[in-house]
């Protein structure tokens, strides 16, 4: 059986309704779109000079990730921050990473998995003089060592799942990375934690790792609510500069 190709057109679609999906996404996360703000496909049309096919496409996404709602005939809605969505999706990332330490720490790790300790350790392992202090670069960092101890305990299915989580919260979890301390604090835990894996101590390398994606979990939450007040502030100032206009109609007075 030979199955038809798709064409150039869906496949530009495709690839459009991804950027549009990615621009509103980081818009919602970053706080540019706020907790109950409304608008039309149109307007986000309007707004990405794209038709309403990708849009549409993008906005239904976002609604099965749990960031939009449909409302009846007043267009999409962005929900309320769900902290517990985000959350739980950290405690998961925890079960895995616990696993694949157990593996790492009591298994005989193969060529494979020898081969990406040492990588890691090469990058993590070192003076200070040698770190980044950039908090974008350190973020991409972080991920791929997380994924990366994953990969090597050898699992697929866990390296898979493990990787969706990643792509799940990656958009708060870079939050982690704005202030100096966190990235001093994520070198010389990933240096101990790799360090406990390669003598085998079990208890100190899941007792660190833990404290280390629950102290990220809370900033992650400390700072999201900072910047969402932040964003609210802004948007009532910028309400409060528009000047009123005597004959306007307000919403509720129109049939």
């Amino acid at each position: 059986m030979q199955l038809s190709q798709p064409s150039n057109t869906a496949a530009r679609r495709e690839n459009l309704a991804e950027r549009i999906h990615a621009r509103l996404k980081e818009d919602i996360l970053s706080f540019r779109l706020l907790p109950g703000d409304r608008f039309s496909e149109g307007e986000i049309a309007a707004r990405m000079n794209a038709s309403r096919t990708p849009v549409r496409q993008a906005l239904y996404q976002l609604e099965r990730e749990g960031y939009l709602e449909v409302r009846f005939r007043s267009g999409w809605q962005v929900r309320s921050f769900d902290f517990t969505r985000f959350e739980e999706l950290y405690d998961l990332r925890i079960v895995l990473e616990m696993e694949a330490l157990r593996r790492l720490c009591t298994g005989q790790p193969g060529t494979a998995a020898e081969h990406i300790l040492k990588t890691l350790h090469d990058t993590w392992c070192v003076a200070p003089a040698l770190r980044t202090g950039d908090g974008q670069q350190v973020f991409v960092m972080d991920e791929h060592f997380h994924c990366q101890l994953v990969e090597a305990a050898g699992n697929g299915e866990m390296t898979r799942l493990h990787a969706e989580i990643c792509e799940r919260i990656r958009v708060v979890r870079k939050l982690d990375f704005e202030r100096a301390e966190r990235l001093d604090k994520t070198w010389e835990e990933h240096g101990q934690i790799l360090r406990h894996i390669r003598a085998g101590e079990l208890q100190q390398a899941q007792h660190l790792l833990t404290a280390h994606i629950e102290a990220s979990k809370a900033e992650v939450r400390k700072v999201t609510l900072h910047k969402l007040q932040q964003a609210r502030q802004r948007a009532l100032q910028a309400a409060d500069s528009v000047p009123s206009t005597p004959n306007a109609v307000c919403p509720s007075d129109t049939h």
